[in-house]
């Protein structure tokens, strides 16, 4: 039987040590542009729990080590293997016998060292998280949509009403510059349920790659991809109507909404490290993309609708 739990001192020794133990140098990734929460959940996605994920959702809000401490009893241990790659762990903890021990404190890293934690079999996002997740996007949606509100500008008294001299030392003539450096979305694949209830689509999705997530999507580079193919860096993007009975007018207005999506899901597959592959069901829809952008890998499935 696997030890699944330590004392409360030490617990609170290593979350104390995994919160303030400082990366090595190449081991933070981006800064995220999301809110600590949002972020948790996303980290959480990629690994099984046995309580469908409603401990990390109950404890999102903590800093990553303190969540991870705290719902360490409900991470699917039969599926995950947790290696102290860095051996920070190992020296923090040289006198700890329990392997429990070590293994905590790799998972409550603050940063996601790359082949610490490997999880065994693909991985459904928990519902809970999902939850989670949709509810933080639909609320930052609603957010986003909400009309600025317009502040009158004060007044001034009436002897500073002069205006002021270009150069000038006083007032704030120039605005600060904006933010020059846009923040680059994670490319840790997060699997989430297909975006639509197309059958033939999701099938093909599912089966042609095939799809290391059955079932899933995948957000990759903050662009979202019909399937990540089993075993290999491969993003794909699944067209499955019939491109060739429609008329020229619509294949043209077809093609141009597929060249903007296409080209942006390119780009971030690219930046990520990932090949990133088309499918689409004729050889006439194929030639049609290629002739648009030569340098894009399409190939015929040849799935049905």
């Amino acid at each position: 039987m696997r030890a699944r739990t330590c004392s409360a001192p030490l617990l609170l020794l290593l979350l104390s040590a995994c919160a303030t133990m400082d990366p090595s140098p190449g081991e933070m990734g981006d800064p995220s542009p999301q809110s600590p929460r949002f972020a948790n959940l996303q980290r959480a996605a990629q690994y099984p729990w046995t309580d469908d994920g409603k401990c990390v959702v109950r404890e999102a809000s903590n800093e990553w080590p303190i969540l991870a401490g705290r719902c360490f009893h409900a991470l699917d241990r039969d599926r995950v293997r947790l290696r102290d790659v860095t051996k920070r762990c190992a020296v923090a903890y040289a006198d700890a016998a329990a392997p429990a021990v070590v293994a905590l404190c790799v998972f409550a890293a603050p940063e996601l060292v790359v082949g610490a934690v490997i999880v065994i079999g693909a991985v459904v996002v928990a519902a809970a998280i999902q939850e989670g997740i949709d509810a933080y996007q639909r609320n930052a949606s609603r957010e986003r949509a909400k009309p600025k509100a317009q502040t009158q500008p004060a007044q001034e008294p009436l002897a500073d009403r002069t205006p002021k001299p270009k150069g000038s030392s006083t007032g704030d003539i120039f605005p600060p510059p904006p933010e020059t450096t846009p923040r680059r979305p994670s490319c840790e694949p997060i699997p989430v349920r297909h975006a639509g209830e197309d059958v033939p689509h999701n099938e093909c999705a599912d089966k042609f790659p095939p799809n290391r997530y059955p079932g899933m999507d995948v957000f990759v580079g903050g662009e979202r991809f019909d399937a990540l193919q089993v075993g290999v860096r491969v993003l794909w993007e699944i067209k499955t109507h019939r491109f060739d009975t429609y008329p020229d007018f619509i294949q043209e207005r077809e093609i141009e909404k597929e060249v903007e999506q296409l080209t942006k899901e390119l780009a971030a597959s690219r930046a990520c490290g990932y090949d990133f592959v088309v499918g689409v069901s004729t050889q006439a829809h194929r030639l049609a993309l290629i002739a648009r952008i030569p340098t894009l890998h399409v190939v015929v499935t040849g799935c049905t609708r």
